[in-house]
């Protein structure tokens, strides 16, 4: 996939709501909002694949509660 050639997620909503990724190499996944399309972030399969099996097993739970 071309650096500037970005995929909708498929869980992504219609409006502004949804996030796009970007693979222009093996070792690297760009990710963007589309409320924010020059805001890019920048991380590796193996990062983004802990951050997705964490949140799924609820250990990211108590960042999205106010204290």
């Amino acid at each position: 996939m071309a650096t500037r050639e970005w995929q909708k997620s498929s869980y992504s909503s219609t409006g502004n709501a949804c996030v796009y990724v970007s693979a222009p190499d093996s070792a690297t996944i760009r990710l963007r909002e589309s409320d924010e399309p020059d805001t890019i972030l920048t991380t590796t399969p193996n990062a983004l694949d802990a951050l997705i099996r964490s949140a799924k097993a609820g250990q990211l739970d108590h960042l999205g509660t106010a204290a």
